[in-house]
Parts: C-alpha cells; structure tokens; sequence
C-alpha cells in the first residue's frame, strides 16, 4: 500500500518573544490559519477525515487540553475521528506523520491531518515542568544532558571550532535569505492573518541576512554556566576521548525559539483518487529509532540510518536532505557522519535561520522539502530531527 501526501502547508515562523509578530495570537487561531487554507486548498470534506494528530510539546495554558482536537473543532472540522496531541520532544511533528502513516498501512483509516504547533512565547520550552527536567532523580538515572551542553560536547568530540560553528550559522541565514527574497517558501507558506484579514506575518521573522563570523563573533556562549553544573564532568566521564569541553554554542549558533504551525494531509491511494487531490509526495519509509539518552542529539542520524535501511537505499540515492538544524554542530555531525553533500545539504537554512517551532518543525520541513524537490525537479528526499534525551526521527519521501 502506498501513503501519499497530497498537501503540506505551515505558518511562517516568529520570534518566540512578546515582541514577536505570532505572540498575539493563540495557538488553536494559529492551527485555524491553517486548516482555513487545507479546506480552500483541498475543498475536502472534514467528515471524510479519520483523526487529526497534532505534536506539541509544552501541552499547557494555551496549548493543553489536547489541541488538536480543540483545534480542529474549533475551525469547524467535524472529523469522523477525534484528535490526538502527542510529545516526543523536537521529534513530534515527524512522529505525528509516523502514526498517521503506519495507521493508514494497517488498514486503520484513509485520511489524517498531521502536523503541529508550537507558540513559544506564550508557553516558554520547559514550561511544563517535566521530571526529565527538573528532577535529579529522573534526570541523573536517565542519564540527561542539556541540549546546548551536548552540542558543545559533539562540537568538541569532532574537532569543530567556534569559527567552524559560526560560519555555518551564518550560511544558514543567508540561505534562507535568498530562498525568501527567491520565493521558493511561497508554495507552502500561509500568512497569517488577523479576525479582519489583515496580515499579521507573511515570511519567517527570525533570518538575519548578511550573518557572518564576524557578526557572530560578538555573541558571548549560552551554556557555559550550565555544564560547569556537573554536566560537562558527567559527559567527560563517560567520553574518556574528550578531556575537556569548549562552549561555543550562543544564540547566533543555535536554534531560534519560535512560534509557529503546520499541517499535512495523508492519503491511501484510493482515497486520494476518489477526493481527485493529485498527491504531491509518496512516504516511502520512515523511523523513530533513537540514541543513547546521554548522547542526546544524535537520534536523528540513528534514525535517518535506520530508515535508509529499512527502505534498501543508499545515501547516494537521495536527491535532498533536510536535518533540523539543532545546533550548528549537531547539524554539521549529521552531515559528516552520513556523507552528506553541502549542496544537498538544508539548502534553503533550516532550524538556525528560521527557528525551530519544536512541535511544527517535522511538518515544517516535510512541506519545505516537497517543495524543493518539486522546484528542482529531484525525486527523493531525506528529513530529519534530533529531540532531547536521545530521541530521533525520520523520514523518506519522494515526489509522486
């Protein structure tokens, strides 16, 4: 059976703070964009719909009460289905799009909404106050890292230096940069609007074209005091190779917070020609495989391993790969471990540049990749996340 993606759209992103463009807005009017534009895109018939599911991670305040139901309800999609709100940390919008595509291979449904939503600057990361996070007695049998520490960690391990992170960063935003002034966003992009119409924000808030080093050089780190906390002789002890660990991840370097949305329809192929949708994508495999808790962000290369195995494909095989940019050295790890080329490489930015809304981000670079494909005439395509305490996903799609 084949599992087809006929749509994937998402909200530009904005900053994650209260003078950010989105931070108005709450979460459920944020997924409304969206399912607004599905239904105008798609004219599909809600009832024909199985379930929606949504990740969110900071599941409170404005994004509890399971969401994606309350959201879908709310934009009066009556679905045959309910909805579901699921965590997986960095990794739940891939996870989401996992559930609903091995629920549809099982025979259980036709038609989901999958996606996400994150708005992080009116529920910060860490709000909801986690036992992973929070208590040392969880955290320390775990074992669990902070991500920031073991992005300085990673960078030392693989020999990368302060100029080597930067100078990726700083592509990062360029490359965005051109990508927007280019357009190449505007086929999946879906401004978002305020109750009158007016546009709120129409292209992601956080690039900063013209980054260089040199712009960079003037951030201080951001994780320093944490590691001295015991996090850097914990990681030391258990990596006897890496005798000591440079903090050289800051705020140009690393992920932006960020408020943001997406969603994607999936299909069987039955479904998808009774609706008379044209798929724009097949998922030809995907995977949830994580790492070892401690060395937190590599998931996503034991993931995306994992799936080019599961599928028989080589990494020659793949026309574009899309990993979110976690930090730069996580993101500069992945490519090294796998051989990525740099011109197949985030092409356009990624998580760096444009932020990483942790919920949306797996439908974010779902729709961003099928729309690269497609404007570059390529055929398959890699994405990936790494999450906290080790979680990875990915997945392989390829234009239809």
């Amino acid at each position: 059976m084949s599992i087809f993606v006929l749509e994937a759209i998402r909200i530009p992103r904005g900053k994650g703070n209260a003078k950010g463009a989105l931070h108005h807005v709450k979460p459920v009017d944020l997924l409304k964009n969206l399912f607004d534009e599905m239904r105008n895109r798609t004219a599909i018939d809600p009832s024909r719909v199985d379930e929606v599911i949504l990740g969110c991670v900071g599941q409170l305040n404005d994004q509890g009460g399971n969401i994606a139901h309350t959201a879908a309800l709310y934009s009066d999609w009556q679905t045959r289905g309910s909805g579901t709100t699921l965590t997986s940390y960095c990794t739940s919008g891939i996870t989401a799009c996992s559930m609903a595509a091995a629920k549809l291979l099982s025979g259980q449904g036709e038609l989901y909404v999958v996606g996400g939503v994150e708005s992080m600057s009116r529920v910060p990361i860490l709000s909801d106050n986690g036992p992973l996070f929070t208590d040392p007695d969880v955290s320390s049998k775990v074992p669990f890292v902070p991500n920031g520490v073991i992005a300085d960690f990673i960078a030392a391990r693989q020999g990368y230096s302060r100029e080597d992170l930067d100078a990726y960063a700083s592509a990062s935003h360029n490359k965005a940069a051109v990508a927007t002034e280019n357009g190449y966003f505007k086929r999946s992009l879906v401004p978002v609007r305020d109750a009158r119409g007016e546009i709120l924000l129409s292209d992601d808030e956080l690039i900063r074209p013209g980054s260089s080093i040199q712009s960079m050089a003037k951030l201080s780190p951001s994780f320093e005091n944490i590691g001295a906390e015991g996090f850097d002789d914990m990681l030391c002890k258990q990596f006897p190779e890496v005798s000591h660990i440079p903090h050289h991840h800051h705020a140009g370097n690393s992920p932006g917070m960020v408020d943001g949305a997406s969603l994607a329809l999936l299909a069987t192929r039955e479904m998808a020609s009774n609706l008379g949708i044209p798929a724009r994508a097949e998922i030809i495999g995907f995977s949830t495989k994580r790492a070892a808790a401690i060395e937190g962000l590599t998931g996503g290369y034991a993931a995306a391993e994992d799936v080019l195995k599961r599928t028989g494909l080589n990494g020659t095989d793949i026309d574009l790969w899309e990993f979110n940019e976690g930090f730069a050295a996580t993101a500069m790890n992945f490519a090294q471990q796998l051989h990525v080329p740099p011109d197949r490489y985030n092409v356009n930015g990624s998580g760096i540049a444009m932020g990483h809304a942790m919920g949306a981000t797996g439908v974010n670079i779902l729709s961003m990749m099928i729309d690269e494909l497609e404007r570059r005439k390529m055929r398959t395509g890699l994405i990936a996340i790494s999450g906290a305490a080790g979680a990875g996903a990915a997945m392989i799609v390829r234009i239809y």
